[in-house]
């Protein structure tokens, strides 16, 4: 079971940049995946949440209307679309498996396995 997140980098403030979470070992399909961020002194932030029986999707506020996470099952991937980036989403961004995301984005304790994480800089 292996999880590998990538698609991070540096970006100006407003622009956007796509993540994956590519699952190798298991189909990804079959589980609720979360996307967490945790940056320098802070702890970790769930971020966005999509189920795997529905297809539904759950943001914490501050990402609300900026942030879109998504299913590519042909490539056994889970996408994060950020748009309007702000300084403030700077962090190390994780992806993880839950067993269902239960109407929001859960607390890290209840999931499974973990990505490495991808760095997302937003600076000018």
């Amino acid at each position: 079971v292996h999880l590998v997140e990538s698609g991070g980098g540096l970006v100006q403030p407003g622009g956007s940049l796509r993540l994956s979470c590519a699952a190798s070992g298991f189909t990804l399909d079959y589980y609720a995946v979360g996307w967490f961020r945790q940056a320098p002194g802070k702890e970790r932030e769930g971020v966005s949440c999509i189920s795997s029986s529905d297809g539904r999707t759950y943001d914490t506020d501050s990402v609300k209307g900026r942030f879109t996470v998504s299913r590519d099952n042909a490539k056994n991937t889970v996408l994060l679309q950020m748009n309007s980036l702000k300084p403030e989403d700077t962090a190390v961004y994780y992806c993880a498996t839950l067993t269902q995301c239960s109407g929001g984005v859960p607390p890290s304790d209840e999931y499974d396995y973990w990505g490495q994480g991808t760095q997302v800089t937003v600076s000018s």
